[in-house]
């Protein structure tokens, strides 16, 4: 049987059984894993302008979603909460919407341009309004970009945190872009890139 003490989940300990990896495993959850945000984690996530957002709903169908603001758009309240907003977009709000059901939530940020490295954040959820984000966090200051105030927060219980490795992480140069935040112009949000209205158009032609 597994050492019920060790983070991750039965799968993964299954498949380092299977596969050997049980001694390089155990190093990384001792050298890497963390139950709470390190203070250089708190710097790290603090510099970031993007994150990836993994949820599943109610029934476990999953969701992978990418969030980018101004540097600090994710807030840091102590080792073990952080909160991002969610934006104006398509409407869908898919991410908040499994946070709704399902309260597990695991964030990806990267650096791929400085110190090429990744950090995971797993933990709770909720989805909280603008008045009660300022509650828990009085230094928010108010948005006065009509494009980046969030129609609500999502708050994260910090469960574990963990190092990803730079060695596949590639280097990228940033480039000089006008972002149309808040834009609901087709062109600007990237209009039928992949085709499906104009497949579906077709489809559904006489």
């Amino acid at each position: 049987m597994y050492d019920i003490d060790l983070p991750g989940s039965a799968g993964e300990h299954c498949l380092q059984e299977t596969q050997g990896t049980e001694t390089r495993a155990a190093k990384f959850y001792h050298d890497q894993v963390s139950d709470r945000l390190t203070p250089r984690m708190q710097e790290f996530i603090a510099r970031m302008d993007m994150m990836w957002v993994a949820t599943a709903d109610g029934a476990g169908e999953c969701d992978c979603s990418f969030r980018s603001g101004p540097p600090g758009f994710v807030r840091i309240l102590g080792g073990h909460q952080l909160a991002y907003p969610d934006y104006r977009g398509n409407g869908v709000m898919a991410s908040s919407g499994n946070v709704m059901q399902n309260p597990h939530v695991g964030l990806w940020f990267g650096d791929f341009e400085q110190d090429l490295i990744g950090l995971h954040v797993n933990g709770t959820a909720a989805v909280l309004t603008p008045e009660q984000m300022r509650r828990a966090d009085p230094s928010l200051a108010e948005e006065t970009h009509p494009g980046r105030r969030p129609g609500h927060w999502v708050m994260v219980y910090v469960e574990e945190c963990f190092i990803h490795c730079r060695k596949h992480l590639p280097r990228l140069e940033r480039q000089p872009r006008n972002r149309k935040w808040g834009s609901d112009s087709t062109r600007d949000k990237g209009g039928d890139y992949f085709g499906v209205a104009a497949e579906r158009a077709t489809a559904e032609a006489p």
